[in-house]
């Protein structure tokens, strides 16, 4: 399905690719990409080389942390290099996929604007500033809007790159429980009889390490609540990914409609926020959560960020993720100090 508004814009893109400066591209997700992340990355990186014969990397910071994130990479041979081993100056064009600039989830330097930004997520005031920004908020993924360029430009979709953008749909929008706009259904039903059905499940099933256990074990162990809001706080971790996976796992507790999770990495807490309320801004809320002392975003009913660990809460970290849940139950309208330990039956 290619709407008249990617058409349109197509036209635009193409005189942008081919009457500017030319020189490699540089393809940029946000910090530890998730499947829509990664799958757009390489259908804008697909359209840039095979539709106008331009040189692409496909960059990210952070970690691939999430196991059917790694084995989506490895098992569809999608091309990724960590920041680490690029330099900016390598690059004369750019590019921000899922993400935008100065949101504080990505790497792009804050004196580099981006040539190009694809994102479902509300805008935010610097995109402006792009020569191409194309910000879709009624969409549920921001693959969903690459993928649509890729067709209006006549480019083949190879079943690799098929199968990781069903795969990036179904998780972006949990099976399409989220928000999701119809253009992303409408994709996903005609690439799924194209996928590799091998490599889905592999994905789908990959294998876990030990440390994912013990990272779930501890925050179910950890849980408190008031009314509809549940919260878990993790301690260190290995990886920040994890934050956003148990923030998922709580929504599913009968009775709640609310949930956050936390975690340290680094010298920053780490918040995922869900809800099963169609209504909800939940990337507002985070916004608010985090204020001046980190970044963060999302939109209806999920969001994530993070925030600096300050020299008051240096010794003591917890103390700044109990207040953080405070501050989402009064978002919320709850009692923040009616938020009580939640033990689960037979635990001691």
């Amino acid at each position: 399905m290619i709407t008249d508004t990617t058409r349109q814009r197509l036209a635009e893109l193409e005189t942008l690719v081919t009457g500017g400066e030319q020189g490699r591209w540089l393809v940029l997700t946000h910090d530890n990409p998730d499947p829509d992340a990664l799958a757009s990355a390489q259908l804008l990186a697909r359209l840039l080389e095979k539709a106008y014969g331009q040189t692409v990397t496909c960059g990210y910071g952070g970690l691939i942390g999430r196991a059917e994130n790694r084995e989506m990479v490895r098992a569809l041979n999608f091309r990724f290099s960590h920041l680490r081993h690029l330099r900016w100056g390598d690059y004369k064009r750019f590019a921000l996929v899922d993400t935008q600039p100065q949101t504080g989830n990505n790497q792009l330097p804050k004196d580099i604007v981006p040539d190009v930004v694809l994102d479902h997520h509300p805008p935010r005031r610097a995109t402006a500033s792009s020569p191409f920004a194309d910000v879709r908020t009624e969409y549920g993924a921001s693959a969903t809007i690459a993928a649509e360029y890729l067709a209006a430009a006549g480019v083949e979709m190879p079943k690799t790159l098929a199968t990781g953008l069903v795969y990036a749909l179904r998780a972006e929008t949990q099976d399409f429980q989220r928000e999701s706009a119809g253009p992303d259904k409408a994709l996903y039903d005609e690439l799924l009889p194209q996928v590799d059905k091998r490599r889905l499940a592999r994905i789908q099933s990959a294998r876990l390490p030990i440390e994912y256990f013990r990272n779930i074990h501890n925050p179910l162990g950890n849980l408190s609540s008031v009314e509809t809001l549940i919260v878990s706080h993790l301690g260190e971790l290995e990886q920040p990914d994890i934050v956003p996976e148990v923030a998922d796992l709580l929504l599913r507790l009968e009775g709640k409609t609310w949930s956050l999770a936390t975690g340290l990495y680094g010298e920053r807490v780490y918040l995922s926020i869900r809800t099963t309320n169609v209504r909800a801004d939940a990337g507002r809320i985070m916004r608010r959560l985090v204020g001046r002392n980190g970044k963060g975003g999302g939109h209806g009913m999920i969001a994530g960020g993070w925030v600096k660990i300050t020299t008051g809460y240096a010794d003591e970290p917890r103390g700044l993720q109990e207040q953080l849940a405070k501050r989402l139950a009064k978002a919320l309208r709850k009692n923040p100090e009616k938020l009580q330990p939640l033990r689960l039956r037979g635990a001691e």
